[in-house]
């Protein structure tokens, strides 16, 4: 016999499996759920669309047109926001200011203004006048209103005392 040759004994025993000890934790499983929620959340996402107002771009060298403040009221609609953020809207289609307590509401108006009387369609300029305590929020909203009304012109002030 040579000696590379290792003779099989008949006590040979396997190795005893490993056993967990009570501090192990198996992971497995929580990887598993991990990347089950990992993709529920992803194909249940919504994903909301994002609005985008379209602003044009100004060269340094282009004046500004100078129009009287008034002049400029008279032809758009304007959205004042107090500082109990109570939204304030005027057009030419009213003879005086509307109350609008919700986003909604105001949202309803300005388009209805926007629309204007016997088919002629409203101001396309929108301003946006917000207290300085105004919560950011309603400006925004303010701001949606106007593009989904259609509006092309939008101009926002933040203004510290301004009368309602």
């Amino acid at each position: 016999m040579s000696a590379d040759l290792v003779e099989p004994t008949d006590n040979f025993t396997p190795p005893a499996p490993k056993t967990r000890s009570d501090d192990e934790l198996d992971m497995t499983p929580m990887v598993d759920v991990t990347f089950l929620l990992l993709i529920f959340f992803m194909v249940t996402a919504a994903f909301a669309l994002q609005k985008v107002l379209k602003i044009p771009p100004v060269a340094d060298d282009e004046e500004v047109s100078a129009q009287p403040v008034d002049d400029i009221e008279k032809d758009s609609i304007l959205i004042a926001i107090d500082a109990d953020n109570v939204f304030w809207i005027t057009a030419p289609l009213w003879d005086e200011q509307q109350k609008a307590q919700s986003s909604l509401d105001m949202r309803a108006k300005v388009r209805d203004a926007r629309q204007g009387k016997g088919g002629t369609p409203g101001p396309a300029k929108l301003i946006i006048r917000a207290h300085e305590e105004a919560v950011y929020e309603k400006l925004v909203d303010s701001i949606d209103a106007g593009a989904a009304a259609g509006v092309n012109d939008v101009s926002v002030s933040i203004l510290e005392d301004y009368e309602f």
